[in-house]
């Protein structure tokens, strides 16, 4: 947990359980203790990879707020399941009654004299659960440290890019667009199959059609045929 003068910020790593081939996402949780409205900005050394919602936001006096960051999908494993990827979460006092709308990239900036609050959040991968094994795993203990953005451990903001929403607003539209072409195709096959059960009813009404004046014309030569007899054998009378 870290707790600044503006905002309390947990947690202080962003863990992700690694698997291939599919997204992850996790949680900060941002706390304003204060009665101020306080603005922030989240930005990464990897723009590409990840998506924050959302990346910019108002905390309202002593209230929090819920950020979602989202790595997308990885087709290979880092080696070691170790990540160089940093986090930096930037806040700043914002003026009474502020919204979103009305966050620039100016109030982040300390060159113009605003006094900015920054917290450098890790990246950690964390392992799958695996199934239990008899070989006991190695301790950790003497492994290399992970890499920071500087030698000297001070960050460097021009390192940081702002996060994009990009790839998730992609994945949905695509999402929706596949759900809008099964549902179109579903109802073209239905019909399909209404256009087929009324050509099947329109022949079977022809052929009906047909058998009735078939039947008809049959009716009408035999009454002709009586009536010419009748008419013959009266003659004969006469």
């Amino acid at each position: 947990m870290s707790t600044g003068e503006l905002l309390r910020i947990e947690p202080q790593e962003l863990k992700f359980p690694f698997e291939l081939k599919k997204q992850i996402s996790c949680s900060l949780q941002l706390s304003n203790n204060t009665d101020n409205y306080v603005a922030f900005k989240v930005k990464t050394t990897n723009p590409k990879k990840y998506c924050v919602r959302p990346n910019t936001g108002i905390v309202l006096p002593q209230s929090t707020c819920d950020v979602i960051v989202t790595m997308q999908a990885q087709r290979e494993a880092p080696p070691d399941m170790q990540c160089k990827d940093k986090f930096l979460l930037q806040s700043v006092v914002g003026s009474p009654g502020a919204t979103t709308k009305d966050i620039t990239p100016e109030m982040f900036n300390k060159e113009s004299g605003n006094l900015v609050e920054e917290c450098k959040l890790k990246v950690v991968y964390v392992s799958p659960p695996q199934p239990p094994s008899p070989v006991p795993e190695g301790s950790e203990e003497g492994s290399s440290p992970r890499a920071s953005i500087s030698e000297n451990g001070n960050s460097n903001t021009s390192d940081f890019g702002p996060v994009s929403r990009a790839h998730a607003d992609t994945q949905e539209k695509s999402s929706e667009a596949k759900a809008v072409i099964s549902k179109l195709t579903e109802e073209k096959n239905s019909a399909m199959q209404q256009a087929n059960k009324l050509r099947q009813e329109l022949e079977l009404l022809k052929r009906e059609s047909y058998k009735s004046w078939a039947g008809i014309s049959f009716m009408y030569v035999v009454l002709v045929g009586l009536f010419g007899v009748l008419l013959g054998y009266l003659m004969k009378r006469t």
